[in-house]
């Protein structure tokens, strides 16, 4: 436990938080004294997560919620509300790929990702809107990527759509920021999670060289970005583009 935990007495919800960057930051917070809601797709994967940090007494709470889904949203905004009376963080972190070039890639896959990664960020943070608005206070940090910034190939969709909510956090920074309310993005680079598992080992080659750090990144160094952007230490930090990519873009 952190001497000075960051996060006391917050609540934060993180969508996607079952694995990956998103089970880090759910880590994370709750190391800095947060109580944590882990919100994603997966009834069995929330189950599972939720048994694992709470076993030692620690504030987890799980919800199975579509981010395409207002009405399964609200639910969770409604039910955390009752039970632990306000929201003060959203990580709206989940976000799923399906690449193609653009000769090649389908409607279905064009909708299905900017579905899921860009109205999924906007109605997740429509539904905890209020909440805050009431409270006059409340972060939102929105989960972009370095592709958002350089563009990949085979990524038209998802480069798209975490482009998308880089612009989302710079329009709500100006309207909410009189509001007490801060957002910001975070782009992370290549970061070592069960994402990459499916990656050629000299793909994965390739990428490392890239990064001027010369490795990938741990899932805890998104989640320690997360954690300092949420925290009152990040107080005059509003509308920021953060990259945790090692100088990946440089």
């Amino acid at each position: 436990m952190a001497a000075h935990m960051r996060l006391q007495g917050k609540v934060a919800i993180i969508t996607g938080g079952a694995q990956g960057i998103g089970l880090a930051t759910a880590r994370k917070f709750l190391d800095e004294g947060a109580q944590v809601v882990i919100a994603d797709r997966s009834g069995a994967a929330v189950d599972a997560v939720v048994a694992e940090l709470g076993a030692g007494g620690a504030p987890v709470r799980g919800y199975a919620v579509d981010v395409t889904h207002a009405g399964e949203l609200k639910a969770l905004v409604a039910g955390l509300l009752a039970e632990a009376g306000r929201i003060d963080v959203l990580v709206n972190n989940a976000g799923i790929t399906q690449d193609a070039r653009l000769v090649n890639m389908t409607e279905e896959q064009f909708d299905r990702v900017i579905d899921v990664n860009l109205r999924g960020v906007f109605l997740a943070s429509q539904a905890v809107l209020p909440a805050m608005l009431a409270q006059g206070a409340g972060v939102i940090l929105n989960a972009s990527s370095v592709v958002a910034l350089y563009g990949n190939f085979g990524q038209t969709n998802y480069a798209a759509s975490k482009a998308g909510v880089i612009a989302f956090v710079k329009t709500w920074a100006r309207e909410l920021g009189p509001k007490g309310i801060r957002c910001n993005a975070v782009c992370p680079g290549f970061i070592a999670t069960s994402i990459l598992a499916t990656i050629p080992a000299k793909v994965l080659e390739q990428m490392r060289v890239r990064v001027p750090l010369g490795r990938l990144g741990r899932p805890e160094e998104v989640a320690n970005a997360y954690a300092f952007l949420a925290s009152d230490e990040a107080s005059y930090i509003n509308g920021a583009v953060l990259e945790v990519g090692g100088g990946l873009t440089l």
